[in-house]
């Protein structure tokens, strides 16, 4: 054996998983081990060892009790796989109640089935290799861990020698595969694992590609403590599969937050755990009280507000803090609105929201135990003594500050922390402030936690946002503007000139003046027409006063087709003009959602604001924000980073500066050490270098080969494995292409794309890979790839020709050599083979084990290229003779793959015996039919069990299973109602 032979998935990932678990306590056991203590393979949890266990944990339970909370358990009632993953959440961290007499009469006593407070007093296994069968088939997940027999995580592993970009793909889609076929194994699941060893991600049910997470820190261990170089997989290993880390993770860090209609069940991200464990160490082995509040500092759009709700949820289970009082303070009403949501949606036990002055000193006042939110501006003085009382001295009172640069500096602050001067303040912040008069760190503590720009960035939680000045010849500088009108007014004195800028020539009011409005409006629709509509993202503007964002209102009325909306204060003197663009509050509210729904449900495509919304406003769809306002420090942090949030196919942020507020993010970020806001803005140029480097691996793959001759290109990409790596390639190029067009920087490399682009489609159409389609390109390249094949006469969105077509023979014969005309016939016949295998497995089997073995004659010289042609058109020619083969034997389309499979399976058996036997079975089928049977399983149970009654003379009993399920599959296929 070559050493190479041990590089496969099973040595390079499982085995080393598993022999990590093993070093952290946990007991290994190959699947088949397990099979004598279930009832039957269906059962996924380990009955005798929860059994057990239960008994063990709650020794004061009784025989009849034990077995009702194994009942429910085994069988959760819900109307779906989500539904019943939360029961049983709640089951396994709020405990089940029982109803048992301890001596003291009949009352509720609480159940445990893991101990989360001794470690050790719990079972910790992981399995390899565990079959689970159903009607739906049978799944073998790579590992499993259970703990006290529940099946709590699910690992897949993918060999490291994959194609790094589907290593972590392909493990995910076998997940989503086995929550379709195996239901009851996720009703327990509590996240899964996709490991490949040099790569790794978790994500939990229902969970696409995109939501699967890094796990990068291993905290509270180091990397250095795991072993020399860790991987990816062995960090998240430890990270998140350490004893201690599994049950913190699915005791206070899982949610199930209603979104859309519905429920998301939501994982702590790694930084938010960290931050939340490092936290409540600080709490609670701080040297003195005063030591331990802090500041978590995590980039806008990295999640806050659950690490806020997860830190609470920890807060209020930990025993040595005695039910703590939470406060969570903002300084916004739709703030405060956003907070007090998501505790309530995700389960929060009454979260009361102050409502008011006096409400919120009542609330305060009442002790210990209570969730109390409030807006800071609530914490006003009494107007007859100008002080604000003391409310609670109290150390065991938490107050949570979001957002806290923003107003933890002033005498609202001040009256806080009168109010509670006792209690621990920690900071959340997205955009930190050091400065003389004004730290962040300096009003709450020191750093708990730090998770930058750029780290958001390189883990995905963010985009990256880039910078765009446009129209610098309308730019405004206080400077400029000064001269100017010193020179205009220069004949007044010094006092008047001054009295008359203040007047009439401020800086708002040239800014806001309908000329340059104008002007820039026009801007604003061509730039969004051309880069940001194609590929169904919305914008924001933002206006240097009302008047002004009324005004672009106005003018893209005016201008354009697009939907807008303005969303400004009002005010109680303003004038009819004012108040007719003011909504109100539902009907602001009613905007703002639509202006998040994506153009398939809402036209709204852009919001216009002034205030509003610069911050504390998440709206993933939003790509570009036009500026047209002076911002500065944290405000202008908080502002681009409304761009930043994640969305389907979104690459980037952008803000398009109309202002010139590049001088100022300068100092915004002056504010920060270099490494902490790397990354916040990066200029378009900065893609050049990806560009270039893209370009040059997707081009590659044509070395060497005369790029004229579309055929020879068309071969080069014959290899799957080479098809999939060229496919990824070509995405990532595309994808650098769309981010830098229409920049003349883009424009040598355009005729290349088209040339890719072509190449692409034409192996589209010969390999019959329905994947390698350009709308998953960005709009602008899939419109300058489109144009081009159309130009090429390149068919570009229809279907390969159908092999049964009496068109596939004149797509033959316009092949320009033997060898194209058999790549064409070989990869139809594999397409062909592929989506009818369902139909007749016995016909289609044999035809391809016939088709591999020309194939491979081939490819071994044993046959020449004219010869594998005839052979190639007698396999298509039998298939399309295959129906009237059917007829001849009496047997309708539907019947006849029924028969095959039967003649396959009693090869001994007279004929028409078996013809009888076609009948007698495809008869029980359709006696059975009602609408939707294949979802009955009351159905299916009673045609399986007479098919078996007829089968059972001809077939031996070990068989018997197999084949009835085959003829069942069958007739799910032909026999749908």
């Amino acid at each position: 054996m070559t050493s190479t032979s041990k590089w496969n998935e099973k040595q390079l990932v499982e085995n080393r998983l598993i022999e990590q678990l093993e070093g952290m306590g946990y007991e290994y056991l190959h699947g088949s081990s397990l099979d004598a203590e279930r009832e039957t393979r269906n059962d996924v949890i380990l009955r005798d060892r929860l059994t057990r266990t239960l008994k063990r944990l709650n020794p004061w339970m009784d025989e009849n009790n034990t077995q009702k909370v194994l009942r429910s358990l085994l069988y959760i009632e819900a109307t779906s796989v989500m539904e019943a993953n939360e029961k049983f959440h709640h089951m396994l961290v709020n405990y089940i109640s029982v109803q048992q007499d301890l001596g003291k009469g009949k009352k509720n006593q609480t159940v445990k089935l893991i101990d989360f407070d001794y470690l050790e007093n719990n079972e910790y296994l992981v399995v390899d290799q565990f079959s689970i069968t159903s009607p739906q088939g049978t799944i073998r997940p790579d590992l499993i861990v259970f703990v006290n027999g529940l099946p709590l995580v699910i690992i897949e592993c993918k060999s490291p020698l994959l194609n790094g970009s589907e290593q972590i793909g392909q493990g995910i889609k076998q997940l989503i595969r086995y929550q379709d076929e195996q239901e009851r194994l996720f009703h327990y699941n509590q996240f899964m694992v996709v490991a490949s060893n040099d790569r790794a991600r978790a994500g939990t049910i229902g969970a696409q590609a995109k939501h699967y997470g890094l796990w990068k820190d291993p905290y509270p261990l180091t990397a250095p403590k795991i072993g020399d170089s860790p991987s990816p997989q062995d960090i998240l290993t430890a990270g998140m599969l350490s004893k201690e880390n599994l049950l913190d993770l699915v005791q206070n860090f899982i949610v199930y937050e209603p979104e859309g209609g519905r429920v998301i069940k939501k994982l702590a991200r790694y930084q938010q755990f960290r931050a939340v464990r490092k936290a409540i160490d600080r709490i609670l082995y701080a040297k003195s009280p005063e030591d331990r509040g802090g500041v978590v500092w995590h980039t806008q759009g990295s999640g806050k507000s659950l690490s806020m709700l997860y830190l609470a949820v920890k807060l209020r289970r930990l025993e040595a803090l005695k039910n703590p009082t939470i406060v969570l303070v903002t300084d916004r009403k739709d703030l405060d609105i956003q907070i007090t949501a998501t505790f309530r949606r995700c389960g929060f036990p009454n979260p009361q929201q102050a409502a008011g002055v006096k409400q919120l000193k009542g609330l305060l006042s009442q002790g210990p135990g209570s969730t109390i939110m409030t807006l800071v501006q609530k914490f006003q003085e009494d107007k007859e003594t100008s002080t604000y009382p003391e409310l609670s001295t109290s150390e065991n009172i938490f107050v949570m500050v979001d957002e806290s640069h923003r107003s933890q500096y002033k005498g609202l602050a001040m009256n806080m922390r009168t109010a509670m001067p006792n209690a621990c303040y920690l900071g959340f912040t997205g955009t930190p402030i050091d400065k003389e008069d004004k730290s962040t760190t300096a009003t709450f503590g020191p750093y708990i936690d730090k998770y930058t720009i750029e780290q958001a960035v390189d883990d995905g939680a963010t985009v990256p946002i880039f910078y765009e000045a446009r129209l610098s010849n309308l730019h405004v500088h206080g400077e400029t503007l000064d001269q100017l009108f010193n020179r205009k007014f220069r004949e007044y004195d010094d006092e008047t000139r001054e009295e008359i800028k203040k007047k009439y020539a401020n800086e708002q009011a040239i800014i806001a003046s309908p000329k340059r409005i104008e002007q820039i409006a026009l801007d604003i629709i061509e730039h969004y027409q051309t880069h940001i509509k194609p590929n169904g993202f919305k914008a924001q503007i933002v206006a240097i006063s009302r008047e002004a964002a009324i005004m672009y209102k106005e003018k893209l009325d005016e201008l354009s087709d697009y939907e807008s909306a303005v969303i400004i204060s009002g005010g109680h003197n303003d004038e009819p003009g004012m108040k007719k663009h003011q909504l109100a509050p539902d009907e602001e509210k009613k905007q703002i959602e639509k202006f998040k729904e994506p153009f398939s449900e809402s036209s709204l495509a852009f919001i216009i604001v002034c205030d509003k919304l610069l911050t504390g406003f998440d709206a993933p769809i939003e790509q570009v924000m036009y500026l047209d306002k002076p911002i500065k420090e944290h405000n202008l942090l908080q502002a681009i980073a409304r761009t930043n949030r994640t969305y389907a196919k979104k690459d980037y942020g952008l803000i398009v500066d109309y202002y010139g507020v590049s001088r100022f993010l300068e100092q915004a970020l002056g504010i920060f050490t270099k490494s902490d806001i790397q990354g916040a803005l990066k200029p378009i140029d900065s893609e050049i270098p990806r560009l270039q480097s893209r370009h040059r691996v997707a081009m590659n793959y044509f070395n060497y080969i005369n790029q004229s001759n579309a055929e020879a290109c068309v071969q080069a990409l014959e290899p799957e494995d080479v098809r999939n790596e060229f496919e990824t390639a070509f995405k990532r190029f595309s994808e650098s292409m769309d981010m830098v067009m229409p920049n003349p920087k883009a424009q040598p490399y355009v005729e290349n794309l088209k040339f890719l682009g072509k190449i692409r489609q034409l192996a589209k159409s010969r390999y019959r890979e329905e994947g390698m389609d350009i709308t998953e390109c960005g709009e602008k390249v899939r419109q300058l790839i489109a144009d081009h094949l159309y130009a090429s006469s390149v068919e570009v969105l229809h279907d390969p020709i159908d092999i049964l077509s009496n068109k596939f023979e004149q797509k033959i014969e316009q092949a320009e050599s033997e060898e194209a005309k058999a790549s064409e016939m070989e990869h139809a016949l594999r397409h062909e083979i592929k989506i009818k295998m369902e139909e007749n497995p016995v016909y289609y089997s044999s035809l391809k084990e016939k088709l591999e073995e020309l194939i491979s004659s081939r490819r071994a010289n044993q046959m020449e290229i004219i010869d594998l042609v005839d052979s190639l058109r007698e396999m298509v020619q039998d298939m399309r003779e295959k129906t009237q083969k059917g007829e001849e034997h009496g047997f309708t389309r539907e019947q006849f793959p029924f028969f095959q499979l039967l003649k396959q399976e009693l090869a001994e058996e007279n004929k028409e015996e078996i013809k009888d036997l076609t009948f007698i079975v495809t008869g029980i089928v359709q006696s059975k039919l009602v609408i939707e049977w294949t979802k009955k399983e009351d159905v299916k149970r009673e045609m399986r069990s007479e098919i078996k009654k007829k089968l059972r003379q001809k077939i031996e009993h070990p068989k018997l299973e197999a084949v009835a399920q085959q003829l069942m599959d069958l007739a799910a296929v032909h026999f749908k109602k």
